[in-house]
C-alpha cells in the first residue's frame, strides 16, 4: 500500500489525519529524541520530515534515525530538490502556487524529477498555497514569495480550485513555520464547500482546540510543528 493510500484510509477511519512536522535541522540535533518521544506518545498518525532550508549536509543521518525510533508512515516534506533522498519512499510533490517564482513552480520539481523516477520514490502531488499568518516567516523568504491575504476569499479559492484542476491530491495550506495567526476557521470553512479534494492545514498551530475547530471546519490533514520544539499540546 501507496503512504497516500495508508494516510487516507486512517483519515477516512478517523475522519482527519494528525501530522508532526519534524525540521531536520541541526537546531534540533539536541532535542530530536524528545521530539520523537512526544510523537511517539501522542495522538500523531504520520511524520513529515523537511524545512525551507537545511544549514549542514546532515539530512539523510537525520532522516534515518528519524526512520529507526518511530513506526509511523514518513513523508519527507521538502524545502528544495536537494532535500530529496533515496532513504525516504514517499515525499509531498509540492507547487507553490500562490507565488510567481518559476523556481518553486517547475525549476525544483524538473530538477529532482529524474531521480524520484531512478529511485522509485511515491510523490503525493500537493498544491501549496501560503497563507498570511501576520509575521513573515521562513518558507516566506526563502522562496521569495508572497503569502496570500486571509481576507481576500476569492484571491484563495481561485488558488485552491486552479490547484484541484491540475490534477493535484491535496490542497496545503500554510501560514508558515511560526506564524502568529492560524488559518481562518470561517475561511477553511467555505474553502472546504468548494473543493473535492483533501485538505491540508499547518502554521501557528499552539492549542488541541485549534486542531479540532480546523477539522470541524474541514481539514483533513492537520501539521504541528514548532509547538513539538517548544512544549506539549494545551
Amino acid at each position: 500500500m501507496s503512504k497516500f493510500s495508508l494516510i487516507e484510509s486512517i483519515r477516512k477511519k478517523n475522519g482527519h489525519v494528525l501530522f508532526a512536522l519534524i525540521d531536520p535541522d541541526f537546531k534540533n540535533d539536541k532535542i530530536l529524541n524528545q521530539i520523537l518521544d512526544k510523537i511517539n506518545n501522542s495522538e500523531f498518525n504520520a511524520i513529515l520530515v523537511g524545512g525551507s532550508s537545511i544549514s549542514d549536509d546532515k539530512l539523510i543521518s537525520r532522516l534515518i534515525h528519524i526512520k529507526n525510533n518511530t513506526n509511523l508512515p514518513i513523508i519527507l516534506f521538502p524545502g528544495s530538490s536537494k532535500q530529496v533522498t533515496n532513504q525516504i519512499d514517499s515525499m509531498l510533490y509540492l507547487n507553490l502556487i500562490s507565488g510567481r517564482n518559476p523556481k518553486y513552480l517547475i525549476e525544483e520539481q524538473v530538477e529532482s524529477a529524474i531521480f524520484i523516477k531512478e529511485n522509485n520514490i511515491e510523490t503525493i502531488p500537493t498544491a501549496y498555497i501560503l497563507l498570511d499568518g501576520g509575521e513573515k516567516t521562513s518558507v516566506h523568504k526563502v522562496s521569495e514569495t508572497s503569502p496570500l491575504d486571509m481576507n481576500n476569499y476569492e484571491m484563495i479559492l481561485s488558488h485552491a480550485l486552479a490547484g484541484e484542476y491540475l490534477g493535484n491530491k491535496l490542497i496545503y495550506f500554510d501560514c508558515g513555520s511560526g506564524s502568529r495567526k492560524i488559518m481562518n476557521y470561517q475561511l477553511l470553512n467555505r474553502i472546504k464547500q468548494s473543493i473535492n479534494i483533501p485538505i491540508m492545514v499547518g502554521g501557528g498551530i499552539k492549542r488541541l482546540e485549534e486542531i479540532n475547530k480546523l477539522v470541524e471546519n474541514g481539514a483533513s490533514y492537520v501539521v504541528v510543528g514548532n509547538l513539538l520544539e517548544s512544549g506539549f499540546l494545551e
